[in-house]
């Protein structure tokens, strides 16, 4: 019941990352194609440049996760608002959130 509760909030949230980040995101996809078609010996400086800004995007999510979780709820709540995010994050941005749960 309560993942549903947070689920406009969530839906929300990712949106605003959306919007604020569409930069980054774009950047991001532009880093994994140049990876792609990098020459074996750009490989991987090239695959480091894409990490960086996946990890730029994962720490923004983090953030608002974080931000919200710790300004807003208590701590049986906290936990499963953290899990519904990570959820909808993985869905919504798959990059960004293989390591959101490690943050």
């Amino acid at each position: 019941m309560l993942r549903r509760r947070f689920a406009d909030l969530i839906a929300r949230q990712l949106d605003l990352f959306e919007e604020d980040n569409a930069g980054l995101i774009a950047d991001c996809t532009a880093a994994e194609r140049t990876y792609d078609a990098a020459p074996r010996d750009e490989a991987e400086e090239r695959y480091g440049d894409y990490l960086d800004l996946v990890e730029t995007g994962t720490e923004i999510l983090a953030g608002m996760r974080d931000h919200y979780a710790r300004a807003s709820l208590d701590e049986d709540a906290s936990a499963v608002y953290e899990h519904a995010f990570n959820r909808a994050a993985a869905k919504r941005f798959p990059r960004f959130a293989l390591e959101l749960e490690d943050t």
